[in-house]
């Protein structure tokens, strides 16, 4: 495999850059090392298991040059999409090693985004739960209240370098779509968001936001109304606007190069917490954990954790159950599959086709996942667990009740599986990343669950 460029610290400063390689504990190597203990897989293929040890040049090689990550990733793309994407690789390749580039985007990251968000120490929830201690990243606190910013402002100035006129997106819990609108106002770019009815209804203040910045937003009414028909329709529209429009996915899926550019430019993410943890504990933490749908806010966190002896737990929507339709745990049920231009693990049916899929989060609600993940899963360097809606709504309401901070469904899924590890082993410390605030769902989490006194009531 021919090595990959070094991918550029977007965002990050000479100082931060200068304490993460002061801080590496293990000698560099040249290539990864893959140790030998294969696992198989489902159809009795060998799978060589990985070790933190194993990742020091990682960014530097995957993806390969088709966009793979092992056997998952790549671009299945109509004819005519082919030279498109093409393009965007080529420009993105030229302008992530442009100094001016690299400025522009940290000065935006600064003034206009506010980071670096902190580190916070729920100290209160810690001691509700026992000894290990809970610590968030607070990417709540990042300008528009989520993650999907640091990747937003990336493919905007990308689309300002090649010239396109539109920004075209999907959206699930709403996120992404103002975080895209956002984008478009400040690059004075036109803005159309994909999102399907039943999230209409359900995120009607993330609706307003985007309608506010001046986004159109145009229904997904086919199949169930949620994250994939938006995305179904937002590619529909993008073939017919290639030409002046750029399609910027939300997440680390699609087609080569996004599963590669979002995870870079949500890197930052990884690169300030792992700085700050440590200079509030003189420790790297015992585990860092994220909610995972497509994955993005999780690659951001986890990228520069690969190379540490630190447990990684990606936390997927266990919704209603276990059954077909009752949740959205594409690592956990899914084979391998193609959907929306990538290769990757898909929730299908025997004829390949993406099943019914569940979560009450929005942003979770997706029948696949970014490639990244599934090659990370199959490596065996990152563990994927997952929790059900009651778990997510309990740690939305004691977060909320102990901390003062409401947190989004989806990131309250990350916190949900910290809760559990807090009440199961009383050490350590475990680092939680906290992607988004919860504005959007609280009309929603009030109809349902009222101010949450059930799950006070049963302790």
């Amino acid at each position: 495999m021919a090595p990959r460029e070094h991918r550029p610290c977007f965002g990050v400063s000479v100082e931060t850059r200068a304490f993460l390689f002061a801080t590496k504990q293990f000698s560099q190597k040249q290539n990864i090392r893959k140790d030998e203990s294969p696992r198989p897989t489902a159809g009795d293929e060998k799978i060589t298991m990985m070790t933190y040890k194993d990742f020091t040049n990682y960014v530097k090689l995957y993806p390969d040059e088709n966009g793979r990550f092992g056997e998952y990733g790549g671009a299945f793309l109509p004819p005519q999409l082919v030279p498109v994407f093409k393009e965007i690789d080529d420009a993105y390749e030229t302008i992530c090693h442009s100094a001016q580039f690299i400025s522009e985007l940290r000065r935006i990251r600064k003034e206009f985004q506010g980071r670096p968000t902190p580190v916070y120490h729920a100290e209160r929830l810690s001691r509700l739960l026992g000894k290990s201690q809970i610590y968030l990243k607070r990417e709540d606190l990042n300008h528009t209240g989520a993650h999907k910013l640091n990747h937003c402002m990336g493919e905007g100035l990308l689309a300002k370098f090649l010239g396109k006129k539109k920004l075209i997106a999907e959206t699930g819990a709403g996120q992404h779509g103002v975080a895209l609108a956002t984008a478009a106002a400040y690059f004075g770019l036109e803005c159309d968001i994909y999102m399907g009815d039943v999230d209409i209804a359900k995120q009607a203040p993330n609706v307003t936001r985007m309608k506010i910045l001046g986004a159109r937003v145009i229904p997904a009414s086919h199949g169930l109304k949620t994250l994939k028909e938006a995305v179904d329709a937002a590619f529909m529209a993008y073939l017919n606007e290639y030409e002046d429009a750029i399609y910027c996915i939300g997440s680390v899926v699609g087609p080569h190069p996004f599963p590669k550019m979002v995870r870079d430019f949500q890197m930052v993410v990884g690169i300030e917490a792992k700085e700050q943890f440590v200079e509030m504990t003189g420790l790297l933490p015992d585990v860092v954990c994220a909610c995972v749908g497509g994955g993005s806010n999780a690659a951001g966190l986890f990228t520069t954790f690969y190379e540490e002896p630190v447990e990684i737990v990606g936390v997927e929507p266990m919704g209603r159950g276990t059954s077909i339709g009752d949740n959205a745990a594409s690592i956990t049920f899914g084979k391998k599959g193609v959907l929306h231009g990538f290769e990757s693990l898909l929730l299908q049916d025997e004829k390949g086709e993406p099943l019914p899929v569940y979560s009450i989060a929005s942003g979770l609600d997706y029948p696949s996942v970014g490639p990244e993940h599934a090659f990370l899963h199959d490596v065996g360097r990152v563990q994927y667990t997952s929790v059900t809606d009651e778990e997510a709504m309990e740690a939305f309401f004691y977060l909320s009740r102990y901390e003062g901070i409401i947190p989004a469904i989806e990131s309250a899924h990350a916190l949900a599986y910290a809760m559990r590890y807090a009440r199961e082993n009383n050490r350590g410390s475990i680092l939680v990343n906290l992607s988004g605030r919860g504005d959007k769902d609280i009309d929603y989490v009030f109809d349902h669950y009222g101010c949450g006194e059930k799950f006070f009531e049963k302790k």
